[in-house]
């Protein structure tokens, strides 16, 4: 065995914290860029064998309760990265609310947003990036849109290529 490879002590497993009614108290989020949305959500239906949750133009978006999973595809032919955003969906408002407090007592909250509209949805989160500009959200969702959201407020060096079509997200 490999030496660099070998464990240095026992890796300890734990189950996924769920809520009363047996769900997650939190997702990863992961928001990717694609050239061609059509293609994209027959390839992640087939990889995860599930049907696309949430479906708008140039937007959709697959949730997995195992792994507890949010993937969310952008239609951005041409994006310099393929990898949007990053993100912690939780479904509680004190969750979001303590997410806040942490990140700003760490000096890692850049923006906080309530009741913003993004991504067809109405949420409260916060942003922050990692040393190399990375972006993560903490957010809940708090309703259903009609609307994709309004233009975003991140700095354009913060953000992860561009943004979708009325784009809220980096």
């Amino acid at each position: 065995m490999c030496l660099r490879c070998a464990p240095t002590r026992p890796v300890e497993s734990r189950p996924v914290e769920s809520n009363r009614e047996g769900r997650p108290v939190m997702r990863l989020q992961l928001a990717l860029n694609v050239d061609d949305l059509e293609k994209a959500i027959d390839f992640y239906s087939k990889l995860f064998d599930t049907s696309v949750n949430k479906r708008k133009p140039g937007y959709a978006n697959f949730t997995l309760e195992s792994p507890p999973l949010k993937l969310v595809l952008f239609e951005n032919p041409g994006a310099s990265e393929r990898l949007n955003h990053l993100g912690v969906e939780v479904f509680e408002a004190e969750d979001v609310s303590r997410a806040t407090e942490r990140l700003k007592a760490a000096g890692l909250a850049e923006q906080v947003e309530d009741a913003s509209t993004c991504c067809y949805a109405t949420q409260d989160k916060v942003w922050s990036s990692d040393p190399q500009g990375l972006r993560w959200e903490w957010y809940r969702v708090l309703e259903d849109s009609e609307t994709f959201g309004k233009p975003s407020e991140i700095p354009e060096s913060k953000q992860q290529g561009p943004a979708p079509t009325g784009g809220c997200c980096a």
